[in-house]
């Protein structure tokens, strides 16, 4: 196995086709799309998220804790 990870010498295997990376619905990631909410990982507090605006620049309204994509 040259790459030693179960692929063998033709990319046949186990290891396979598998989609090794984070690839597509990675959940919070660069791009998630319009939707959904901030979430503040400290007090839960729940805001709604802006097109365009990284949840990562906006500070909770209640407790000033940097929020995150829910």
């Amino acid at each position: 196995m040259p790459g030693k990870d179960g692929t063998g010498p033709l990319g046949q295997g186990p290891g396979a086709g598998r989609g090794r990376g984070m690839g597509r619905g990675a959940g919070n990631r660069q791009g998630a799309g319009p939707g959904g909410d901030c979430v503040c990982p400290s007090c839960g507090t729940k805001a709604l998220h802006q097109a365009g605006i990284p949840c990562s620049s906006v500070n909770c309204p209640k407790c000033g804790v940097r929020m995150i994509r829910e």
